[in-house]
């Protein structure tokens, strides 16, 4: 998918976003081998993306149990991301959105892929 990118990581992971609005990619990190990079620009001024770290990313830590009774349970129960964490997306995203031009959002959407003879090494952005 295409994203955008806000900053490198202390761990050396790319923080990116799609926005969510636009084509539906989070706030996540990803590596930096799984990137392309283009010249395409985008505004962030209005973005403050300071406060997000590797600790945001970093999930709760569970009790730990007998060890057959968690493989059997019935009702595994599932996570939800926390009300801070959407608002927080919500208010990057309207940022990073407002920044973005009529031809920049119908880039971010539409779906990269290579077809044959098509080599990323090659290709101009």
């Amino acid at each position: 998918r295409r994203a955008v990118f806000l900053k490198q990581l202390a761990s050396g992971l790319l923080l990116v976003t799609g926005p969510y609005a636009v084509n539906g990619v989070p706030l996540r990190r990803v590596n930096q081998r799984m990137c392309i990079g283009t010249s395409t620009k985008v505004d962030l001024k209005g973005a403050s993306f300071g406060s997000v770290d590797d600790a945001y990313f970093a999930r709760e830590k569970k009790a730990a149990g007998k060890k057959g009774e968690a493989m059997f349970a019935a009702g595994a129960e599932k996570k939800e991301m926390s009300a801070e964490k959407k608002a927080g997306q919500k208010t990057l995203d309207e940022a990073v959105a407002k920044g973005l031009s009529a031809d920049v959002r119908s880039y971010l959407k539409a779906r990269f892929s290579l077809s044959s003879k098509m080599y990323p090494h090659e290709l101009r952005f």
